[in-house]
């Protein structure tokens, strides 16, 4: 795990100039790398490579940029999981080191750009070949490890792990405005384009080149496909789901160094954690696991259900207690190690808990991708059920377009508890309207947001088709409305999730891996018709049933999931120095200048709503210390 610059110049570049533009972006991600830096340049091409490096895997001989004796390099951000089987494969005898790094080169000379296809793990990377004289790059087939790009005016090419590595090489920085309407209708971008004008990402399972022209080529080499399998038993699928989260656990434990996980209360990470620790080579310890909680009440804390997996499986549990008082200390630190404000005000608790994990160890596993896969969110269930009140009034259940009757539903009901202010808003308008417009209101956050915006911000016809063209996608049969919403979030709110995920545990030089998402695994559960994974209504029931005597009942059995809640809109309520901080950050008069904010906004008008949670809040708070520190300067 690591981070990286890369820089390909269109002009003649001398070799101190290159480095110099290499080390400058390499300051801004050392926080990814505290274990090593290294710089590699190529004069005669104007390329320059640079690593700032957190050691894992191949600790003695794993330095990078790492090349090859024809001077082929690379500078590569990630894990290759199933790099001890491709260096036989490869030849065991062409490595000189037992790093993944090399596995990835030697894999890119055999398969040329098709090297991608042989990886397990999560990746992003740029090569410079040095007998075909260009650059080739690729990202993960998720999203796991980042890549963002900025062409500039003279042509030359900036690649970097973070954006904030690019900033030194704008000659100027403003917001994309369809990047901003999509960031207030969903609270993440859709699409390459990221809040910065000119800064892209390269999207996930995407590869793609740069000439001697100096343009970019793009193309994506792997998708999901939900090629529907209904010859199969429940037992099956089962089975399969077992041996492939086994297998791919068991991989994410190959490391030389020691590995503990995070742990939300949940399911997902519960598991894993479990797992992890019944897998792990050395039992001498405890295996380490790290959750955090708040003290405002039980609706914001979830540490009972990590000390039960923690006492049953006589796990090292370590408590992070988050306070109002971190808040306000850390929130800044959290936004521009974000890079980008995306998501929930999740990413403050988990940076809490990151700063604690990265005392103790090095690598974490997290629970990231099961809900997207195994369907977890509590909106599915919402959906379902608006369909089968549809369905009962119009005597449709049993025709096929349902997979859940209002009868096999009503036991699993009480899991929408919290979200009793979401499913009055959601039922406010467009009730029974076509599938992909019900779940369009459901996870569109201008729905509430739009009242303290400036007309005209929110471009809807816009969101709307990007949403539209995802959720309809060819790669989803139309008759699943449960995999079209899964598909939805996996190919846009999982990304944003992993953003989380990364820059979190990367702001304290630590490395964080998701065994969920192993492309094998997805591929088959992608195959598993809804009626099985989604059967009566119950969230992720066939990873439930599949585990079942390995996880806690209270875990198991638990239908008051979180989701990690911050209580901003409660500390902003009661008073006190976490309302004074976002006063003065809000209240500034640069804040209040901001074009897209309406004239009449407060702090109270956002708190008008019947949820404890402040998601509208956390958009334009995280918003604007972004701007101060990305923007503004």
């Amino acid at each position: 795990m690591c981070g990286l610059v890369a820089v390909i110049r269109k002009s003649k570049t001398s070799n101190d100039e290159l480095s110099n533009i290499v080390k400058l972006g390499l300051d801004q991600i050392r926080h990814r790398g505290p274990d090593g830096s290294n710089i590699w340049i190529n004069e005669a091409s104007n390329v320059g490579l640079g690593h700032v490096r957190l050691a894992i895997v191949g600790i003695e001989s794993g330095s990078q940029p790492m090349s090859l004796v024809d001077g082929t390099t690379i500078a590569f951000n990630g894990e290759i999981y199933n790099y001890i089987e491709l260096r036989e494969e490869l030849g065991i005898n062409k490595f000189k080191t037992t790093s993944d790094t090399e596995v990835i080169l030697h894999a890119y000379k055999k398969w040329g750009s098709d090297c991608v296809d042989h990886l397990r793990g999560m990746f992003s990377f740029v090569i410079w070949d040095a007998q075909k004289k260009k650059t080739f790059f690729a990202r993960d087939r998720f999203g796991i490890k980042p890549l963002y790009y900025f062409s500039a005016k003279n042509e030359s090419i900036y690649f970097a792990s973070e954006v904030k590595a690019l900033l030194p090489f704008m000659d100027s920085r403003k917001i994309d405005k369809n990047a901003l309407s999509d960031y207030f209708s969903f609270q993440f971008t859709i699409g390459e384009n990221t809040l910065l004008e000119n800064v892209k990402q390269i999207m996930p399972g995407h590869i793609g080149w740069i000439d001697n022209s100096n343009k970019v080529q793009i193309k994506k080499y792997w998708d999901v496909q939900y090629d529907l399998d209904f010859d199969h038993s429940e037992e099956y699928f089962v089975d399969g789901i077992k041996n492939l989260i086994e297998e791919s656990t068991r991989l994410h434990m190959r490391a030389d160094v020691e590995i503990g996980a995070y742990v939300s209360g949940g399911l997902d990470s519960s598991l894993l954690a479990q797992l992890g620790s019944s897998f792990r080579s050395n039992k001498n310890t405890s295996f380490k696991i790290f959750h955090g909680k708040f003290n405002e009440g039980e609706k914001f804390d979830e540490s009972k259900f990590a000390k039960d997996l923690a006492d049953e499986n006589s796990m090292d549990l370590h408590l992070t207690n988050i306070t109002e008082q971190d808040f306000a200390d850390s929130i800044s630190n959290v936004i521009y190690h974000l890079d980008t404000p995306v998501a929930g005000p999740g990413s403050f608790p988990q940076y809490m808990v990151s700063k604690e994990a990265s005392k103790n160890l090095k690598v974490v596993f997290g629970g990231q991708g099961g809900d997207e896969i195994f369907g977890g969110y509590s909106r599915y269930l919402i959906a379902y059920f608006e369909k089968c009140i549809q369905g009962g009034i119009e005597g449709t259940l049993n025709d096929g377009n349902f997979i859940v009757s209002y009868e096999s539903i009503l036991p699993n009901l009480e899991a929408l508890k919290p979200y009793k202010p979401l499913i009055k808003e959601f039922w406010s308008k467009g009730l029974f309207d076509s599938n992909v417009k019900r779940y369009f209101r459901l996870i569109n956050r201008a729905n509430t947001i739009q009242p303290i915006l400036n007309k005209g911000i929110i471009n809807y016809e816009d969101a709307f088709s990007k949403f539209q063209n995802i959720f309809l996608s060819k790669n989803v049969t139309k008759e699943s409305y449960f995999d079209q919403m899964t598909h939805f979030d996996f190919k846009t709110l999982l990304p944003s999730l992993l953003q989380v995920e990364d820059r979190m545990s990367m702001a304290h030089g630590l490395e964080s891996r998701v065994p969920f998402l192993d492309h094998p695994l997805v591929e088959f559960a992608a195959t598993i018709p809804a009626n099985i994974k989604f059967k009566n209504g119950e969230l992720k029931r066939l990873l439930k049933n599949t585990f079942s005597s390995s996880i806690p009942s209270s875990i198991k059995n638990r239908k008051d999931k979180m989701g990690f809640p911050v209580p901003l809109n409660k500390w902003l309520k009661d008073g006190g120095v976490a309302r004074d901080f976002i006063s003065d950050v809000l209240g500034s008069k640069k804040a209040r200048s901001r074009d897209y904010l309406d004239s009449s906004f407060s702090i109270d008008s956002v708190l008008g709503t019947d949820s404890i949670y402040g998601r509208n809040l956390w958009a334009l708070l995280s918003l604007e210390l972004w701007q101060n520190k990305f923007v503004d300067v």
